[in-house]
C-alpha cells in the first residue's frame, strides 16, 4: 500500500477548502444526508489521440481505506478565518467531521481498461456531503496517471514490440510526480522503470548503468569502460556518446571482448545524442562485425511516440528505448481535464432519482444526468461501441448509441452483439468489496484491450473516432432537461 508508506499521516485535507465549505454548507442548511450521485469523467482524449488508458483506481481505493479527520486536520480546519475574521467553522461542524464515517458506494472502471470521453471512469453515490469532499482528491489520483498510462501506451506501441524504459524521474513534476508516473507508465506498457523507490514501493523492474560523468571522470573513455566492465560485469550497456558516438562503440566493443573472455555477457551500448536512426544503424554493424550481435542498441534523448515512429520508419537499428521527460510530464499535454459533477440527488431510498445536469455555453462542457453505467459492445473479439446509460430507464431493446454533442451521429447495436458493463463495485456502504489485481495484470489488461480495438483507432496521427455515447433513451432525457432548463 504506497500511499499509507509514503504519508503517514492524514491525508483528508488533500482537497480543496471549497470542497469542506460547501460540505460545510450543506450541513448548516440540513441537507447533508441527502443521497446523491457524483460522475467522474474527462471531455477529450489527450495528445490528439483516439483512446485513453484508465488508471489511478488503486490509489483511490487506498485514499478513501484512509479517509478520517484527525486531531491535527480539526485543530487546523479550526483555525481558518472568514472575510470578517471569526472563524470559518463553527464547532459543532468540526465535531461532525471528526467523527465521520464514510458510507458512500463506489464504483469504478479497472485500471488498465480504455475509455472514451465523457463516459463515467468513477461514479460515487451516498450522502451530498461525503461525496463531495471527495472530489479533489480523486480527480488529482485519476486524471494524472490516466495520462500517463495513456502516453506509455502510445510510445510502447509505437517501438513495436521493443522494451520501453521509463527514464524521467529526474524531470518528474516533484517526488510524487515521480512515483505516479513510474507506475503509471509501467500499467501504460514500459518494461522498466529508473525509479528506484517506485521499483520498492510497486514492484516495477528497475534498470541503469551509467552517465556521462562516470566516462569524463576517467583519463579516457576506454579506460571509463574497462573499469565499468570490471566493476558490473553483468550490467554492461556503455554509454557511447560523451565524446565521439562510433568511437565510443569501438572502445565498448573492446570492454565487451574483455567480458567475452571472462565467461560474461556484453549487454550492449546506448545513444544519447546525435542522429540515432544513423548511429545506431552504424553501430549495428560494428556490433556484428565483432560478433555481438545479442548486444543492445538502446537508445534516449528526449523520445516520445512520434520520435520512436519515424525512427522505427527510417529503419533505425534501435533494440530498446528509454524515455523520460516527454513521458512522466505527460510534455505535450499536461492535463487530462477530468471532472467530477453531480448527476442525481434524492431526498431518500423511498423516492425516485432527481437528474441533475449542468448547463454551459459550450456543448462539450454539459454533464450527463442520470446513475450511470457503460455497456462496451464487441463483435467476435473486436470492441464495436460503447453505451452510457442511466440505471433506472435501463438499457433499450434496440440499443442505439448517439453522440452526446452531435445528436445527428448515432449507431445501432447489432442484435445478438456481446458486452460487458464497465462500472464495478469497489465500496459499498464505505466498505471495500474489490480485490484489487497486480501491477502486471492491470499492463496485461492494458494489452489486452487494446488488441481488441481496431487499429484505426490506435494510430497515433488522425485517429478515427470510436463510437462511444449515451443510450437514446438516455439522450432523449438530457435533452428534455436541457430545454426545461433553458426555460427556466
Amino acid at each position: 500500500m504506497p500511499i499509507p508508506q509514503i504519508y503517514r499521516g492524514s491525508l483528508a485535507l488533500l482537497t480543496d477548502l471549497y470542497e469542506l465549505t460547501m460540505a460545510y454548507g450543506y450541513w448548516k442548511s440540513g441537507v447533508h444526508e441527502r443521497e446523491a450521485v457524483f460522475s467522474l469523467s474527462f471531455r477529450e482524449h489527450p495528445f490528439r489521440g483516439g483512446y485513453t488508458v484508465a488508471a489511478g483506481l488503486e490509489a483511490v481505493v487506498e485514499w478513501i481505506a484512509g479517509l478520517r479527520f484527525t486531531a491535527d486536520d480539526i485543530g487546523y480546519l479550526g483555525s481558518l478565518r472568514d472575510a470578517g475574521d471569526g472563524r470559518l467553522f463553527e464547532q459543532e461542524f468540526l465535531d461532525y467531521l471528526r467523527s465521520l464515517v464514510f458510507r458512500c458506494d463506489v464504483d469504478g472502471v479497472p485500471e488498465g481498461t480504455v475509455v472514451f470521453p465523457r463516459q463515467p471512469l468513477l461514479q460515487v453515490r451516498g450522502p451530498i456531503l461525503q461525496a463531495q469532499i471527495l472530489e479533489t482528491a480523486v480527480l488529482n489520483l485519476i486524471n494524472f496517471q490516466s495520462l500517463v498510462a495513456t502516453k506509455a501506451a502510445r510510445v510502447s506501441m509505437a517501438a513495436r514490440g521493443d522494451p520501453v524504459i521509463e527514464f524521467g524521474l529526474r524531470r518528474a513534476q516533484g517526488i510524487d510526480g515521480g512515483l505516479s508516473a513510474s507506475r503509471a507508465a509501467y500499467i501504460g506498457g514500459c518494461s522498466a522503470t529508473s525509479n528506484t523507490l517506485a521499483g520498492k514501493l510497486f514492484g516495477i523492474p528497475v534498470r541503469g548503468t551509467v552517465a556521462h560523468s562516470w566516462v569524463m571522470s576517467f583519463d579516457s573513455e576506454q579506460e571509463a569502460f574497462d573499469a565499468w566492465a570490471r566493476a558490473m560485469p553483468s550490467n554492461s550497456v556503455f554509454l557511447v556518446d560523451t565524446y565521439d558516438t562510433l568511437t565510443g562503440v569501438g572502445h565498448a566493443i573492446e570492454a565487451g571482448r574483455w567480458l567475452q573472455k571472462r565467461g560474461h555477457r556484453f549487454g550492449g551500448v546506448r545513444l544519447d545524442s546525435g542522429d540515432l536512426a544513423y548511429l545506431s544503424i552504424e553501430a549495428r554493424k560494428l556490433l556484428d562485425e565483432a560478433g555481438f550481435r545479442d548486444a543492445l542498441v538502446l537508445a534516449s534523448n528526449n523520445l516520445d511516440e512520434y520520435i520512436v515512429a519515424s525512427l522505427k520508419e527510417q529503419g533505425a537499428a534501435i533494440g530498446a528505448w528509454g524515455v523520460g521527460t516527454h513521458l512522466v510530464t505527460a510534455y505535450d499535454d499536461p492535463a487530462l481535464g477530468g471532472v467530477y459533477k453531480l448527476t442525481a440527488i434524492r431526498r431518500d431510498s423511498r423516492e425516485p432519482w432527481s437528474y441533475r445536469l449542468k448547463l454551459s455555453e459550450q456543448v462539450h462542457k454539459a454533464s450527463i444526468p442520470g446513475v450511470l453505467q457503460v455497456r462496451r459492445y464487441r463483435s467476435g473479439a473486436e470492441c464495436v461501441g460503447d453505451m452510457t446509460y442511466d440505471l433506472q430507464l435501463g438499457v433499450p431493446h434496440s440499443p442505439l448509441i448517439v453522440d452526446p454533442v452531435d445528436s445527428s451521429r448515432q449507431k445501432r447495436i447489432p442484435p445478438g452483439a456481446e458486452w460487458d458493463d464497465l462500472l464495478v463495485p469497489v465500496f459499498r456502504q464505505g466498505k471495500q468489496v474489490i480485490q484489487l489485481p497486480g501491477l502486471s495484470s492491470i499492463r496485461d489488461r492494458v494489452r489486452a484491450q487494446l488488441q481488441s480495438f481496431h487499429p484505426s483507432i490506435l494510430r497515433l496521427v488522425n485517429p478515427h473516432e470510436y463510437p462511444a455515447g449515451l443510450a437514446d433513451n438516455l439522450s432523449e432525457l438530457r435533452d428534455r432537461i436541457f430545454r426545461e432548463l433553458r426555460a427556466t
